[in-house]
């Protein structure tokens, strides 16, 4: 078993950098080249512990497993295209965004569009049926959004039981279990800005409720991050984890039916100062056998309906949530950058 540990400066993308042999010797000995065209071609996780990657969570004694990142985020660049021109970059500003993605289908497969309007927020939905012969079928929004670009915050509408009950009644908990120790041990991990900056990585748990249609409680344990990249653009990540990773589940005395998030991502561009560009991909298994016929639609629904409670908070303005956090945000950016700037002055 590998485990990654570091001790780098704390510095910004992209300088973040370290200079311990260390830190060379944790990048992969083996050249990947692999892009969008193969994924899907070699686990995430790996079983067999010898073979595993792992980083310290910040509860002591807890491992958490790293996935194969190139396999990872190959996958999420075959099915988005616009998490495509996120992580080639050159994307953003004006006429970037959708307006600027290859639409080319993961290879073997044609897009099925279910609904389009130009007029509403999420302007676009499509859907792959059986996708990877898993069963369920992947699904696919598209919204151009009115507001700043901030991934973190738009990341609350998923990771925050509040915000996420607002347009997701029948979820009962989120919560991040196992946040990593270090996040400077995933960007080692992901090779030092191949994937942007990853600002979160952990170990989430989500239970819901009973639906109204028969639908009994499931859970979901999950390793999810946030990538963030130069020129402001975003990348919301998640997947579910295997069966050997059970013993991180918190503890209950009957356990709900496992559901599966197969792929998860949502790509957020800036295509102007207060414009951007979402596209969500969800490719999910609500376990037991329920048939994905009856569950697609619940999914399309809800998230569809997402974009709809996040609009009003990113369009508030001035004085509303989201920029009394960019102002606090930019203050202690500056505070950071003085302190560095004495630090690293001779």
């Amino acid at each position: 078993m590998e485990t990654y540990t570091a001790s780098t400066p704390k510095l910004s993308f992209t300088g973040r950098f370290t200079t311990s042999l260390l830190g060379l010797l944790l990048i992969s000995s083996t050249a990947r080249h692999r892009t969008a065209v193969s994924a899907f071609s070699s686990p995430i996780f790996q079983e067999t512990a010898a073979l595993q990657r792992t980083a310290p969570s910040k509860t002591e004694g807890v491992e958490i497993e790293l996935p194969d990142f190139d396999e990872f985020f190959g996958r999420i660049q075959a099915v988005s295209p616009l998490a495509r021109l996120v992580i080639e970059g050159g994307g953003s500003g004006e006429g970037g965004g959708f307006a600027a993605v290859d639409d080319t289908a993961p290879a073997g497969y044609k897009w099925k569009n279910v609904e389009t309007n130009k007029r509403k927020i999420v302007h676009s939905i499509d859907r792959i049926d059986n996708f990877q012969n898993l069963g369920p079928p992947l699904l696919r929004w598209r919204a151009s959004m009115k507001g700043p670009c901030h991934g973190m915050k738009f990341a609350d509408f998923i990771m925050n039981t509040g915000k996420r009950q607002k347009w997701d009644p029948q979820v009962d908990n989120v919560c991040e279990l196992y946040p990593i120790i270090d996040l400077d041990t995933a960007n080692i991990a992901m090779g030092f800005g191949k994937y942007g900056d990853c600002c979160r990585l952990g170990v989430g748990y989500t239970l819901t409720k009973s639906h109204p249609i028969g639908i009994s409680p499931r859970e979901q344990l999950t390793l999810c991050g946030i990538q963030n990249f130069a020129d402001g653009s975003s990348l919301i990540w998640g997947t579910e984890l295997e069966e050997w990773h059970n013993h991180l589940l918190p503890k209950r005395d009957e356990r709900p039916t496992r559901a599966r998030s197969h792929l998860f991502s949502i790509a957020l561009v800036p295509t102007g100062e207060d414009t951007f560009d979402a596209e969500y991909s969800l490719q999910l298994d609500f376990g037991g056998n329920l048939p994905h016929w009856m569950t697609a639609p619940i999914v399309l629904d809800s998230v569809r309906s997402m974009f709809g409670v996040a609009q009003p908070f990113f369009n508030a303005g001035e004085g509303g949530e989201l920029d009394e956090y960019l102002k606090e945000e930019k203050i202690q950016q500056e505070k950071f950058e003085d302190r560095n700037s004495i630090l690293f002055t001779p």
